[in-house]
């Protein structure tokens, strides 16, 4: 069974910057010459998860909208008393999304609906090189 690992790599903005990773993840499926199997995608770190939604800017800040009431960022975070870096939340809500999403693949295409993109939320306090490894497997 083919298998192929690949890292995708790229600049965040911080504070619930959502990308689009949707054609970069098809293009790492095009590469890995798999056309039945299964795409698997995790982020290496603790502020970051990963989800599908449609990415247009209404739904994009619906979802930051919940994030913040139902995980503030202005309260109290025993992590920030820790070591002073003011993103407990980011921690909290990473973990709420989660760090990895595995996607089918048929046809050397990406089973997704017609609105249903592949998307990185960024929850830290600050900008940062990030990372998502890859890993695709079928045949």
């Amino acid at each position: 069974m083919p298998f192929f690992r690949s890292e995708l790599r790229f600049e965040t903005r911080g504070h619930h910057h959502v990308l689009d990773v949707t054609g970069e993840l098809q293009r790492e499926v095009d590469a890995s010459g798999v056309t039945d199997g299964l795409v698997n995608l995790f982020v290496p770190g603790s502020t970051g998860g990963l989800t599908t939604i449609e990415f247009e800017d209404g739904v994009i800040q619906d979802l930051e909208n919940v994030f913040e009431l139902i995980v503030p960022s202005d309260r109290p975070y025993l992590h920030n008393q820790r070591w002073g870096d003011g993103n407990g939340h980011s921690h909290v809500r990473a973990a709420l999304l989660g760090p990895s999403l595995t996607v089918p693949v048929s046809g050397g295409r990406l089973a997704l609906g017609t609105w249903q993109q592949l998307v990185f939320v960024d929850f830290d306090n600050r900008g940062r090189s990030r990372s998502l490894v890859v890993t695709v497997v079928g045949e």
